[in-house]
């Protein structure tokens, strides 16, 4: 079953096509890797899926809902519902604890509950952190906390967005430690990366060029 399936997807800024003709499906429960240059629209692409931005013209089906046609707080609606979000800048509340960085992700969601976050931050290794603020955390640190903070609301799809393009070596394999876990555990992973090895990991890679889908094919072969 799919749990994302885009059909003919154009992006329209002025104009500059950002994306053209996108059609591409996601099962659920596969890890995917997405690569370009600057420019070849990947961030635009993660941004329609992500629902951040409406495509121009073409369909895009999450979780069997027709999302194309929304906006709005419809939108916002199902980023919150369904999809977990990892960013490469992080976007924490600087004034907040790691903790209620991650509770007030579920407050917008359903109900705080601090005791299911401290159970999100064990699993990616930060329980001794819990009470500390994003500028007391390494960078490693502050990724596993954007991580737990995708994961709380337990979405049906993972969105990561260059998760370790700040990161050095180390950090970088922590993380795809947590991405192979959670893959392992069913979870459907997107991975927005500009690194062959970081992409390596994933079952597929669809790489894009100049707004256009120029190939998909297993991990494995990419090399």
């Amino acid at each position: 079953m799919n749990i994302l399936e885009l059909k003919d997807v154009s992006m329209l800024y002025g104009q500059v096509m950002a994306l053209q003709n996108i059609s591409l499906s996601v099962a659920s429960g596969e890890w995917v890797a997405i690569m370009g240059a600057s420019g070849s629209g990947k961030t635009t692409l993660m941004n329609i899926v992500g629902c951040m931005n409406k495509a121009t013209r073409g369909t895009v089906t999450l979780d069997g809902e027709n999302i194309s046609r929304l906006d709005g707080r419809d939108l916002t609606a199902i980023r919150r519902d369904k999809i977990g979000l990892i960013f490469q800048q992080f976007h924490l509340i600087s004034y907040l604890t790691a903790v209620e960085n991650v509770m007030i992700a579920q407050y917008y969601h359903s109900m705080a509950d601090e005791q299911e976050t401290l159970r999100a931050l064990k699993r990616v290794g930060l329980t001794h952190r819990a009470g500390h603020l994003p500028r007391q955390l390494s960078g490693g640190e502050q990724q596993r906390l954007c991580i737990a903070r995708a994961l709380i609301n337990y979405p049906r799809l993972i969105l990561a967005d260059e998760p370790t393009g700040n990161l050095d070596e180390s950090n970088q394999n922590t993380v795809l430690d947590i991405f192979h876990q959670l893959h392992a555990e069913g979870s459907t992973i997107i991975v927005v990366t500009h690194s062959p090895e970081v992409a390596a990991h994933a079952q597929r890679v669809v790489s894009l060029e100049f707004g256009r889908l120029v190939s998909d094919v297993p991990a494995q072969r990419f090399h």
